[in-house]
């Protein structure tokens, strides 16, 4: 493998480390984690792709990706926080994430949740991130950039199945599901308006790989980050009073 491989693909690891954090990040339910695979997950396996074109714009699709990669927080919706590498997206980085997760969303405050994403591959139109052990889902999201009859695309595809059984229940029956397809309808739909285009529709194509349950994976529920955030809460309070 050339120079170039190398930097491209991630170095395979048991254990995700952290050398530097962002400033904002919280390195919390990352550090020690295990990269997991959909293969890893509890819940049904889903294939989801979104993706948007971006109609009568001169840009090539290597622009817009570097755009992306540079914007990429900018382009999330409100309550989701990301916070990428300091020198910026690179393969076997770290993305850290600050989100909510409500058991009603809209109705009730959601539960602060603090994990992040390992860069396992980026390229000049593309980058991919590898979940670890406790996030909401096992498996990764690929972002893209390409063209397709002389117009450029941005694409977000997933590849994952709820992590545990707490998970796959918050997915089917309280609007988890929903709000993670309209969270990265929401991305690519931000990443065109940003280059100008505001009207054109998401497709959105899903596909069910595995609708049964991984039983033997019901004990990743005791690295749910969601639970572990969630007792971590206190302490969130008392650095925040202390600030002041």
């Amino acid at each position: 493998m050339d120079e170039r491989q190398d930097e491209i693909w991630a170095k395979p690891v048991a254990r995700m480390t952290v050398s530097e954090l962002p400033v904002g990040a919280t390195n919390l339910n990352v550090e020690g984690r295990q990269p997991v695979s959909p293969l890893q997950g509890f819940g049904a396996l889903w294939q989801k792709t979104y993706r948007l074109r971006l109609r009568g714009e001169d840009v090539t699709p290597a622009q817009v990706m570097a755009v992306w990669k540079e914007k990429f927080p900018q382009f999330q919706p409100k309550g989701n926080r990301f916070y990428p590498p300091v020198g910026g997206v690179r393969s076997g980085e770290i993305i850290f994430i600050e989100s909510t997760v409500s058991a009603w969303p809209g109705r009730l405050p959601g539960i602060p949740i603090s994990s992040g994403v390992r860069v396992i591959y980026n390229d000049d139109e593309c980058f991919t991130i590898m979940t670890p052990q406790g996030f909401p889902e096992s498996g990764w999201n690929s972002f893209s950039t390409f063209e397709e009859d002389g117009e450029t695309w941005v694409q977000v595809q997933s590849m994952a199945r709820a992590a545990d059984p707490i998970y796959e229940f918050g997915f089917r029956f309280m609007g988890g599901a929903r709000f993670q397809e309209e969270t990265w309808q929401h991305v690519v739909k931000a990443v065109a308006a940003h280059f100008g285009v505001h009207d054109e529709p998401v497709q959105v194509i899903r596909s069910c790989i595995d609708p049964g349950f991984q039983w033997r994976e019901i004990r990743n529920v005791w690295q749910n980050a969601m639970i572990r955030s969630m007792f971590y809460m206190p302490v969130r309070l008392v650095r925040k009073v202390l600030r002041r």
